[in-house]
């Protein structure tokens, strides 16, 4: 039983150091290959979320991980792109889990 109450606390602890990030880019950010770069860049970190063309010309990413993580992910989708991206915007909150890995969404 100690065994059992040991790794729910190690979850739950863990659980605590995760967090999801909405960022907004604006620019010339669609039509210029910033979906697949962002899915592409995803693969090289433990982050789970999508990336989405809104109709107002923006882009959506919606990421999930730890904070670090999060943070080297976006910094590297901000270098790759930063011909195109004019400003950002970021929300953060509290991860929901959902995702199971990192996706385009249409």
């Amino acid at each position: 039983m100690s065994v059992g109450w040991g790794l729910l606390q190690m979850f739950q602890t863990a659980k605590l150091f995760v967090e999801r990030r909405t960022v907004h880019y604006f620019g010339r950010v669609q039509g210029v290959g910033f979906r697949y770069t962002t899915r592409t860049v995803s693969a090289g970190h433990n982050v789970t979320g999508y990336v989405q063309n809104l109709d107002d010309g923006r882009v959506r990413v919606i990421v999930e991980g730890e904070g670090d993580e999060i943070e080297r992910f976006l910094a590297e989708v901000a270098e790759r792109m930063s011909g195109y991206i004019r400003h950002a915007e970021v929300h953060k909150s509290p991860a929901t889990g959902e995702f199971d890995g990192f996706s385009i969404e249409h």
